[in-house]
């Protein structure tokens, strides 16, 4: 891919490597928090929420009610994406992401105080949707802003790196949210179901304090300073995407659309597909729990390796494997035997999908220009994460129902959508930024 211009709009912009660590650190924080309330959540829609909010319907019907909120919150994800982006491009990154913070803690913490349907009937349910919205909303603007703080900081030969710093804190918070899980899974069910389960959402406080800490203390991204100050801000960023860079969202879109299904697909439907063929709940999640650390190193490697010898190339290599590999995954995962388990989890996200996630932030980055690149990165992420993440467990539920109980439909389906990211991704060799 030839370097867009974006990448080369301020050559000499003067970057400082003491603000460069801080703001990947800031950045890191805050995606680990948002994967942390994402995994609990997920979690706890498969293995709580049907009984806490939904009790006295058929189970099957509750566990696709609770799947269902979590599609909501992902719905209000590209409304947050063009809201924040708005702000981002016009004022700058800093100040969106502290706004971000806020508003995705309180909503989770918030998850963690609603009383359960057996106290407070219906009601319970439509906060949860509420609360989920919020949450959802925030994440929106979390996920682009962070990502352009720790790149757009980063020296030019580093921005893949820089990247997957921001990348990393998906799997890290993912792991902070299953070894929660799996300790208060360890619980009799029946204090699991009345209280235990609303410790891991309230434990989100503590990331919450911390990251807004060490992002008030991040300078303002000086390629947005830079810009800013040459060419201005856009009047309304959201207009300018679509008119001047409507193919890298589209490209973006279809791009992201393999991994964040799989990643989603993993947290929930496989989780819930081991426990379902024999493998105890807890043991189970300490599988997911190590996949995801590894996940951490597999991220950085990989957009080391992007840094190197190029994000497309890479790219293409991790849409390939995971592809191809998915349908040994499901098969490892019908065995009720643990070891079988991690293996198919350590291939569904440390092996192929860390090779797409690893370079994809800077990825993204380089398809917009600084100008309109908040609102761009936003907007084409959360669409994808709607699409594929929000509705993953719903469809893998559907098409599992459909073949009779049989993984072979869901496989396929990962494996086109693999298909598309390589042809998105080859084809993202063509565009040049302006």
């Amino acid at each position: 891919m030839s370097t867009p211009a974006s990448t080369a709009v301020h050559p000499d912009v003067r970057k400082n490597p003491r603000d460069a660590r801080r703001a990947s650190l800031g950045s890191y924080l805050g995606a680990t928090l948002e994967f942390y309330d994402f995994v609990i959540y997920s979690t706890a829609s498969a293995i709580v929420f049907p009984a806490v909010f939904f009790s006295g319907i058929d189970p099957a019907l509750g566990i696709v009610l609770s799947y269902v909120t979590l599609a909501a919150g992902y719905v209000a994800r590209p409304v947050g994406a063009v809201v924040f982006g708005h702000f981002g491009d016009r004022l700058g990154r800093r100040q969106m992401l502290v706004v971000t913070m806020i508003i995705m803690g309180a909503a989770s913490i918030g998850i963690g105080l609603i009383p359960g349907s057996a106290a407070i009937g219906g009601f319970a349910a439509v906060l949860l949707v509420t609360l989920r919205v919020v949450q959802g909303f925030a994440v929106g603007g979390e996920w682009a802003g962070a990502s352009l703080m720790s790149i757009e900081h980063a020296q030019t030969a580093r921005r893949g790196f820089a990247g997957a710093v921001v990348q990393s804190g998906g799997p890290s918070g993912a792991v902070l949210a299953t070894l929660t899980f799996s300790l208060v899974s360890l619980m009799p069910q029946e204090m699991l179901l009345s209280w235990g389960w609303r410790i891991p959402f309230l434990a989100s406080a503590v990331l919450v304090i911390v990251a807004i800490l060490v992002r008030l203390g991040v300078k303002e991204s000086p390629e947005f300073e830079a810009t800013e100050a040459t060419e201005g801000t856009p009047r309304v960023p959201l207009f300018s995407t679509f008119s001047q860079n409507g193919i890298s969202v589209l490209l973006v879109v279809l791009t992201a659309l393999s991994p964040f299904f799989l990643q989603s697909l993993t947290a929930t439907f496989g989780l819930q597909y081991a426990i379902g063929n024999g493998n105890e709940q807890a043991p189970a999640l300490w599988m997911l729990t190590i996949s995801n650390a590894l996940t951490i190193f597999a991220t950085l490697f990989f957009a080391a390796l992007s840094d190197r010898f190029g994000r497309v190339r890479l790219m293409v290599i991790g849409f390939v494997v995971s592809g191809a590999l998915v349908w040994v995954a499901f098969g490892l995962l019908a065995q009720p035997n643990l070891a079988a388990v991690l293996l198919a989890f350590i291939i569904l996200q440390p092996i192929g999908n860390a090779m797409i996630t690893g370079p994809l932030a800077a990825y993204m980055a380089d398809l917009f220009p600084v100008r309109n690149r908040f609102t761009g990165v936003g907007v084409s992420y959360q669409l994808a994460a709607t699409i594929a993440a929000g509705f993953a467990p719903l469809v893998a539920t559907g098409l599992i129902g459909a073949a009779g109980g049989a993984t072979y439909l869901l496989t396929s389906l990962v494996s086109v959508l693999a298909l598309i990211g390589i042809i998105a991704v080859l084809t993202s060799r063509r565009i040049r930024v302006e």
